[in-house]
């Protein structure tokens, strides 16, 4: 491990904090400056010469900024002569922009991903991305862990009786069928329609939630207009309660008062791939600091990443074999 070098941008130096303990290695020094027209310059205060870089930083707000910041710190690792970069982005933001779904728009998703490897980055290792397709848009390895076998440990040990998962759209019911299982319980899922980037509407639940509790699965939540959409129509339904799960916490905007002072949510519980909200000390926060550093443990010494998975996510699970005639 003496060959590996990990930095750390401004978006959520604690969780780079974390992951370096757990690695038991040291979290080398940057320094970021702004210039007086607005422009950032990066510099590593670490040798990365013929050394494993590490680059820790979630596309967190201001989002462009710390895109920016990245793309500086792997153009200056590229040019101290590293070995090879790894960009580690526990939230890729710009993964909602996956697909040309109205005319002359930019496919942002694949946009940031061809600017991370003409940065220089040789490998990316990333969480729960919103739309999984993104990773075909890289031309190098990219590394995708999930959170849900750390968010399912968060319900593990309850009386479960009457739970069922619930996911707020039919594309996200494969992930929460999955979670459903690793619970035993059975799932649903809300019918979505979204009209603007802050304003959906849920017209139908496909599963049975009458009078039972619910476990609100999604991968990200922002302003959380499509948890309160749901809310609505699961009490509509007869559902009586539910504790909303989530791997990215953003809460921006109004997200915070609209969940916290909901009165049939009884519990939020997300992970720390991006900061906490100051204001929320209820709010419980599950660390995917260990599944990171484990990911860049095995990446460094040529171990597979995910067989970390086995079990938990079938979609990373070796294949099984055949019976005999």
């Amino acid at each position: 491990m003496s060959q590996i070098v990990v930095f750390s941008g401004s978006a959520h130096r604690p969780l780079a904090e974390k992951i370096c303990s757990e690695l038991g290695q040291p979290l080398s020094a940057s320094e970021t400056a702004r210039f007086s027209n607005d422009c950032l310059q990066v510099q590593l205060l670490a040798n990365c010469r013929r050394k494993d870089v590490y680059i820790i930083q979630p596309l967190v707000p201001p989002t462009q900024d710390h895109l920016m910041e990245l793309l500086l710190m792997i153009d200056a690792a590229r040019g101290a002569s590293a070995a090879s970069v790894t960009a580690v982005i526990p939230h890729y933001a710009y993964a909602r922009s996956d697909k040309k779904d109205a005319s002359r728009i930019s496919i942002g998703g694949r946009l940031v991903a061809d600017m991370l490897t003409t940065a220089g980055a040789d490998r990316v290792v990333t969480m729960t991305l919103h739309a999984p397709q993104v990773h075909g848009f890289f031309s190098v390895p990219v590394d995708h862990l999930t959170a849900i076998g750390e968010l399912a440990d968060h319900f593990r040990g309850r009386d479960l009786t009457g739970t069922v998962v619930v996911s707020p759209d039919l594309g996200n019911a494969k992930t929460a069928s999955l979670f459903a299982r690793l619970l035993g319980v059975p799932v649903a899922a809300g019918s979505k329609q979204r009209q603007a980037d802050d304003k959906v509407v849920i017209d139908a639940i496909v599963g049975d939630v009458a009078g039972k509790k619910a476990i609100v699965l999604d991968d990200e939540i922002a302003t959380g207009g499509s948890i309160i959409e749901l809310m609505d129509k699961l009490a509509q339904e007869g559902c009586t309660e539910a504790s909303v799960a989530c791997t990215h916490g953003l809460f921006t905007g109004k997200a915070v008062e609209r969940l916290r002072n909901h009165p049939s949510i009884t519990e939020v519980v997300t992970t720390d791939t991006v900061p906490r909200p100051a204001d929320w000390p209820e709010l419980q926060v599950r660390s995917v600091a260990g599944l990171f550093a484990e990911a860049i443990a095995r990446i460094h010494a040529g171990e597979s990443v995910s067989s970390l998975f086995d079990g938990v996510d079938p979609a990373h699970a070796p294949p099984q074999p055949k019976l005999p005639l």
